[in-house]
């Protein structure tokens, strides 16, 4: 749907009603949050996210990582090395370009997303903590249409494929 009339016209000249300053706020907010449940990780959101990407997919190159993830190649890059040095994932060579070098989680990786996956879920419950199941389920479903109808304006668009 892009019916852009139904939306009532706004100044957005106070703060409390810009969504971009609404959505930098809260993202501000889960990142302390992730880091405060995580800190015993010493892990950011993005790199659990190439971690948790890798364990549902297998064997990926850093443009598909990055095409999954919403981020642009030269971050994921910088992740890749650093996960690969704490050696929560490996970096083979691909057999069909040489130029390519792949990525895939090892064992200790693997086991290390099981140790986190429960600290990144009490990140997410404090987020929603303030809001009911039904008023968040509300706002998935309008974060989800938002992010679709204007994935294309980013510089890092996001895969919707396969996830």
């Amino acid at each position: 749907m892009n019916d852009k009339t139904s939306v009532t016209p706004r100044d957005f000249s106070d703060l409390s009603d810009r969504p971009g300053y609404l959505i930098r706020r809260l993202h501000q907010i889960h990142v302390a949050m992730f880091l405060e449940e995580c800190a015993e990780f010493n892990l950011t959101p993005v790199q659990f996210a190439v971690l948790t990407v890798l364990s549902k997919n297998g064997i990926l190159d850093q443009v598909s990582i990055a095409r999954k993830i919403g981020a642009d190649r030269n971050t994921v890059a910088d992740v890749l090395r650093r996960l690969e040095r704490r050696k929560l994932l490996e970096r083979p060579p691909s057999t069909t370009d040489k130029r390519t070098k792949l990525a895939k989680i090892t064992s200790e990786g693997s086991s290390f997303v099981e140790a986190v996956q429960p600290k990144m879920i009490e990140a997410q419950k404090r987020l929603t903590a303030p809001i009911s199941r039904e008023e968040y389920d509300t706002l998935s479903m309008i974060m989800q249409k938002l992010l679709q109808g204007t994935n294309e304006s980013s510089r890092a668009p996001l895969s919707y494929d396969s996830e």
